[in-house]
């Protein structure tokens, strides 16, 4: 922690005289100034992140992974270790961390286009070896850093920067559905789908990551938690336009629900 978030947390003052905190900055943000853009519901999963790890009280024991991307600055916001990872190297820094420091609880904070695209090898390959890491998989279906590009979860029709008609499935094939996809492997202990587009949405993904972080814990096997998000400035829309543009549309095609929980669906196969 930094000399000026010290001092910024010491100035906050006590609670009055009969007056109860019932809602405060969870320990594991750090106090700094918001730099996503407006409307971007990063900060929601941040939030709910860091709540989870003070509930499990194990900030001291994290390890955060950012990659290149929108993501990248996580290492701004949360008051624990993160090491910068080439684009979508996560899963491969990740493991190593893991294996190294077998103690440390470790997270790697994804976009699609770094997820998905790049870095599809890594994913598939980490949670197909049931490496004990956490990933929380940003999918706001485009490219957000870069100029709104088409991603590999991008919707059919959808228009980017790069692909100006519309996605065409012909030429591009279909969304990829990541944790349908990565379900399927016998090294996930857990994959589950979350929105952050409406409070609802955003305590089952705290539930969900806390899941997650637990059976990482547990030494269960690699967790994913893929969270649906809007990117307003990339597609043009109002925030509320954008959060309602994730319940409306994303959710037709990226379907909410957890798709493996292997204390749920029985034991390894």
């Amino acid at each position: 922690m930094s000399d000026a978030v010290k001092e910024r947390r010491e100035e906050v003052p006590e609670p009055q005289e009969g007056f109860e905190v019932v809602y405060q900055r969870p320990d594991a943000l750090n106090d700094t100034q918001f730099t996503y853009c407006p409307g971007c519901q990063h900060g929601n999963v941040h939030t709910v992140i860091a709540e989870a790890i003070d509930e499990l009280g194990i900030k001291d024991r994290m390890i955060g992974m950012a990659p290149v991307g929108c993501s990248v600055f996580a290492y701004w916001f949360f008051d624990f270790d993160f090491i910068s990872c080439a684009h979508g190297r996560a899963p491969a820094v990740a493991t190593g961390v893991k294996r190294a420091e077998p103690d440390s609880i470790v997270i790697s904070y994804q976009g699609d286009g770094d997820l998905a695209s790049i870095g599809a090898a890594e994913i598939v390959h980490a949670a197909n070896r049931g490496e004990l890491i956490t990933v929380v998989f940003i999918n706001n279906a485009i490219y957000g850093m870069t100029g709104g590009q088409m991603a590999p979860t991008s919707l059919e029709g959808m228009v980017t920067s790069t692909s100006p008609r519309g996605r065409d499935a012909r030429i591009a094939g279909k969304p990829i559905h990541v944790v349908e996809m990565l379900s399927t492997l016998n090294g996930v202990a857990y994959a589950e789908r979350t929105t952050a587009h409406d409070p609802k949405g955003i305590l089952k993904t705290k539930k969900a990551i806390k899941k997650a972080l637990t059976y990482q814990m547990e030494g269960l096997g690699f967790t994913i938690v893929e969270v649906l998000c809007g990117c307003a400035i990339n597609t043009r829309r109002t925030p509320q336009d954008s959060a309602t543009w994730v319940g409306e549309e994303m959710n037709k095609q990226f379907k909410i629900g957890v798709y493996r929980d292997i204390k749920q669906n029985g034991k390894e196969d």
